[in-house]
């Protein structure tokens, strides 16, 4: 037994400098899902501040959203609002608005509550299920539940809002995603002033 500890022991000390040799593999640290978490309810508690919402916030409304949404969604509410004025100029007023309703959640109505549910994440991106609902002004009116995904990315400035994914099924509601509803709304509304 002597003769194999013997034997093995210079394989085992080279294992031993290989692997203290080895460069560790650098691991960009995990995201801080409640950095993401705070930023969702962030967004959130200022979309509470404007029920109900109606169309594209303006500038009094967007200054409530700009903390905690990414650069792009920021540009796309910017261009979508410029593009409802060219659309609203083009058509004398005689067309409804582009974005008719509550343009962050799935409801044309909008969400009465919300609750963020688990997020998940990788480096440069997160996303969290809200579970959202609306209880009308009447007694008859039936309540309405659904859950909408929201998207954040990793900016410089920490984690924003970057879209959302309508999840609900309401007759009147958004479909698709906020961003590609925005690009409609600028293409038509370029459309219209040309």
């Amino acid at each position: 037994m002597k003769n194999i500890a013997r034997r093995l022991k210079p394989f085992a000390t080279l294992a031993s400098v290989m692997l203290t040799a080895a460069p560790a593999r650098a691991r960009a640290p995990p995201p801080d899902l409640q950095q993401v978490n705070a930023v969702a309810a962030g967004f959130y508690a200022a979309y509470s501040t404007f029920h109900p919402s109606d169309g594209i916030p303006d500038a009094k409304g967007l200054a409530k959203y700009r903390p905690y949404i990414s650069p792009p969604l920021d540009r796309l509410l910017l261009d979508g609002e410029a593009a409802e004025r060219r659309f609203s100029s083009a058509t004398k007023n005689m067309s409804p608005p582009l974005i008719e309703g509550d343009l962050f959640t799935s409801n044309f109505e909008g969400a009465t509550s919300y609750r963020i549910g688990p997020c998940n994440s990788d480096a440069d991106t997160a996303h969290c299920a809200v579970t959202l609902g609306y209880r009308g002004g009447s007694n008859t009116a039936k309540p309405l539940d659904w859950t909408d995904t929201i998207w954040l990315v990793r900016t410089m400035a920490g984690w924003k809002v970057d879209d959302i994914a309508y999840g609900g099924n309401a007759a009147f509601g958004n479909r698709g995603r906020l961003k590609e509803t925005l690009q409609n709304v600028i293409r038509e509304g370029n459309d219209a002033a040309r």
